[in-house]
């Protein structure tokens, strides 16, 4: 079992950077990927950033590539996002998640992932 626990959200105007952190307990030997999800109201969960962690190679959504970061600190077990740049619209509840699998090209795919955290909320005004 792996637990995680978010923190890092808040309010921000927009052009402004947050970064969230995730702390990964447990059996995290067994990760092999992480991950971010957000959700807004009203919408479905979306993946916006994944890492292999055996190999630090990351992915992005189209949407926050070149304005987010996703790095991990394998010595504290603990997952970053780093966000610039940021908007109205990525406003929402942000998550951190992890599996045991590999995913391939389902990497930002909510259903691949096997545990996740309680989420961290980010509200960007305009």
């Amino acid at each position: 079992q792996v637990q995680l626990v978010e923190s890092g959200g808040g309010s921000v105007q927009a052009e402004g950077s947050l970064r969230l952190s995730c702390a990964a307990s447990g059996d995290t030997n067994r990760i092999n990927y992480m991950a971010w999800f957000r959700q807004a109201p009203g919408k479905e969960r979306e993946g916006v950033a994944a890492i292999y962690s055996r190999s630090g190679t990351t992915y992005y959504a189209n949407s926050v590539k070149d304005r987010f970061t996703i790095s991990q600190d394998n010595a504290k077990n603990t997952l970053y996002l780093q966000m610039n740049s940021l908007k109205p619209v990525d406003t929402a509840m942000y998550y951190c998640a992890a599996t045991n699998t590999w995913p391939g090209t389902d990497r930002l795919k909510q259903y691949a992932y096997d545990y996740w955290g309680q989420g961290t909320q980010v509200t960007v005004s305009s």
